[in-house]
């Protein structure tokens, strides 16, 4: 089956958070918080600390998707990532968090990457193969303000007193 280049399509950000390293760490290691953060992450909890969690997303479209999610990467405070799968035994997304020390503040690089499974990309490329690149450079664009928009709803929920 053509796969459009949907697998290893990629995208990234990078933000410098005015947090301490450990600080923006118990952030993004904060599974149950996305929910507050995140422009499609409703919902989000540990089946098993610091290695399966659980989330839920709701897209512009009302569709609400659940998936379970294994963490690939726990290196405390520097990286954090993990696989996303949909009910297949491949998963269909890779998250992952680098922290850089910068003193008060810390950069946060965080990419996206498109797995071999399937998702909501997929099946769009699929029914729209003649557009196959721009419907995945859209989802791209879509995914990195999203990832921008949620590093900065959880810095400021973090540098405001409890």
């Amino acid at each position: 089956m053509n796969d459009y280049g949907v697998t290893g399509a990629t995208t990234g950000v990078e933000v410098l958070i005015q947090l301490p390293i450990q600080e923006v760490w118990s952030g993004i290691t904060a599974i149950d918080r996305y929910g507050e953060w995140s422009p499609e992450c409703i919902y989000g909890a540990w089946l098993e600390k610091d290695a399966r969690f659980e989330a839920r997303n709701r897209f512009a479209n009302g569709l609400e998707t659940y998936v379970t999610c294994t963490v690939t990467a726990f290196e405390e405070p520097k990286r954090f990532g993990w696989d996303v799968y949909g009910g297949e035994p491949v998963p269909f997304a890779h998250w992952e968090y680098e922290l850089e020390d910068r003193g008060a503040a810390t950069l946060v690089r965080q990419s996206f990457t498109h797995g071999p499974g399937d998702s909501g990309m997929r099946m769009d490329v699929v029914q729209h193969p003649d557009r196959a690149a721009e419907h995945i450079q859209r989802r791209l664009d879509q995914l990195a303000a999203n990832m921008r928009s949620t590093l900065t709803a959880m810095e400021s929920a973090l540098n405001t007193p409890a």
